[in-house]
């Protein structure tokens, strides 16, 4: 007798002595017999090539489409759509023109995930325009997945990248405004944009993901929120699918929402179920707070089907499959105004 044979007889004998003692169901059988990544799956045909992106960023998802019809990894695909809001002074959230913390300085974060599990981030950093980049950098030229403020500036330059300047007049000018009072208050949906978010499927059906933010305006300085942490602001499994945040980072570290999302897409959910589900958690444990606060969430399983979800109305994303297109994310707190 072949051993797997012999596996598939005990397999079907011990199934059949849980049967009969009521341990598990005839449902959960055929679930157990079905691949993880199966099940999170739905049966429509494979919609990629697809890339999805936190907020109205149809800049981002075209510069990400287009390294993917042009054959290129997932992984190309996000850093280059990454890298238009890092690069865009009128962006205040993101890169160069974000808002600076409290004493003046803008400091990025930001992370990158493979389809192979491989993954950088830099927390902290001053002077670079394209922290995805760096991240990036450190995930394939380093053995560390995160380096930090002057380590990952000195990284940084001996890797070829140009210090520069990157508090903006306009940035400049809103953080004087601010030292008249010096108050922090986060303010929902402000603008109509956040961190960014982005996750893509290529040509060969395999999934990347990439976060980059310069954190909350005024912030603290040496304040690190949710977009560079792996698990948090962004997670992909290559089985399964990806996620991505924006919004308030520190309820998003808490509950390792982005890793969450996957691992309940791995469980059968459907990205928007997953996403729903995300967001609720952080409701059930933060509600009380007394002050509003948003995060929403982006989720692609591997088949290209997608997901969007946050707790109060107003968070929109892109989403390019066929078309680049921009839609209004359903939201939890519709009975408040």
């Amino acid at each position: 007798m072949s051993i797997n044979r012999r596996k598939f007889l005990n397999r079907s004998i011990l199934s059949s002595f849980a049967l009969s003692l009521g341990i598990i169901s005839c449902k959960d059988e055929k679930a157990k017999s079905t691949d993880v990544a199966e099940a999170s799956l739905t049966n429509s045909a494979p919609k990629y090539p697809i890339t999805i992106a936190t907020w109205d960023n149809r800049g981002a998802t075209e510069a990400a489409m287009k390294e993917l019809l042009a054959g290129k990894r997932a992984l190309d695909g996000v850093e280059a759509g990454a890298k238009i809001p890092e690069a865009n002074p009128k962006d205040t959230s993101v890169g160069y023109g974000g808002f600076p913390d409290r004493d003046g300085n803008v400091t990025l974060d930001a992370c990158i995930m493979d389809e192979k599990g491989n993954a950088g981030a830099v927390t902290f950093l001053q002077g670079i325009k394209h922290p995805i980049s760096v991240a990036r950098k450190v995930m394939e030229e380093t053995p560390h997945v995160m380096l930090s403020g002057q380590g990952a500036l000195d990284f940084a330059i001996a890797q070829g990248f140009k210090q520069e300047e990157m508090l903006t007049e306009n940035a400049a000018k809103a953080w004087k405004k601010w030292l008249e009072k010096k108050e922090y208050q986060p303010k929902v949906n402000s603008e109509r944009h956040d961190t960014i978010g982005i996750l893509a499927i290529d040509q060969k059906g395999d999934i990347s993901g990439a976060c980059t933010t310069s954190g909350m305006a005024f912030k603290m300085h040496g304040r690190v929120g949710d977009s560079p942490i792996i698990g948090a602001g962004m997670y992909v499994d290559n089985e399964v699918g990806g996620a991505a945040a924006t919004g308030l980072g520190e309820y998003v570290m808490t509950t390792l929402g982005s890793f969450l999302i996957v691992e309940l897409m791995r469980q059968g959910m459907t990205p928007q179920e997953a996403c729903e589900e995300a967001v609720k958690r952080i409701v059930k444990k933060y509600e009380d707070t007394g002050e509003p606060f948003q995060v929403g969430y982006i989720a692609l399983n591997k088949q290209g089907d997608h997901g969007a979800y946050s707790i109060q109305k107003g968070f929109n994303y892109a989403l390019y499959h066929k078309e680049n297109e921009a839609f209004e994310a359903d939201y939890f707190n519709k009975d408040k105004k």
